[in-house]
Order: structure tokens, then sequence, then C-alpha cells
């Protein structure tokens, strides 16, 4: 496994894209909607992995429940995987608590799941299949 990128939840990528830009002295890649998600994406490179911005589009998101609960700020850590099926059921049998116990879709098309941060030391977990 290595880091893919960390998604941080924000209440506006119209405010907080130009400040990533800032920050990074780069433009954001194309926002994607992932309507599984039901969240807006944008996207940066930042050396071997990448920054996420993630902006609810319902009430009813993730997104949106972590932020009224939490606040705006760092939402999961992303870890790529070979086969995420695979690395599903290992990590199940181990005693890791998952979200998803089949992939599903995720930005760009990937097939992703989540661990749940109960049995995470408190982080969400998402992994991706590359």
């Amino acid at each position: 496994m290595k880091l893919h990128h960390v998604g941080i939840a924000v209440e506006s990528l119209s405010e907080a894209v130009p400040v990533f830009e800032k920050l990074l002295g780069k433009k954001a890649a194309p926002e994607e909607t992932v309507a599984d998600q039901k969240s807006r994406v944008a996207t940066f490179d930042a050396g071997e992995g990448r920054i996420e911005l993630l902006e609810a589009t319902s009430a009813e998101s993730p997104i949106a429940r972590f932020i009224t609960k939490r606040g705006p700020g760092i939402h999961h850590l992303t870890l790529s995987v070979e086969n995420l099926a695979q690395s599903l059921a290992t990590l199940e049998q181990s005693g890791i608590e998952l979200v998803d116990r089949a992939p599903r879709a995720g930005a760009g098309g990937k097939r992703i799941a989540f661990l749940h941060p109960r049995s995470t030391a408190g982080v969400l977990i998402e992994l991706i299949e590359e």
C-alpha cells in the first residue's frame, strides 16, 4: 500500500480551490461530481500523492454530515492497493471493520472502499484499486 491522496472536506470549492492554488502554485484538475458520494471534487497533484477537496452536493452527503459534526478539514486518507476485493477480505479477517464490504465507484471511475474509523485509530481510510 502507498498513500494515494488526502481528502479534505470543504464548505465551498469556489472558496477553497483558490487557496490551494496559491499554496501549491498550480491549478486544480477539472472538477468532478461523484454522484455515489453526493460530492464535487477538485484535485491537485502533490508530489507522489494528491490532495482532493470535497464539497457536498446534498445535505445527506457524507461530506455534509462530516462538516456539520466536525467542521471543515481532513476527512480521510486514501491508500492504493492492487486488488481491492482481496485487500478487503484480508483486512476484515484481521479484525478491521469495513464500511464497504464490496468495491464501489469513486472519483475518476476508480474502484474504492472505506474502512471504519472505529478500527483504524479514529481515521477514515479509503482504499483505491490501482
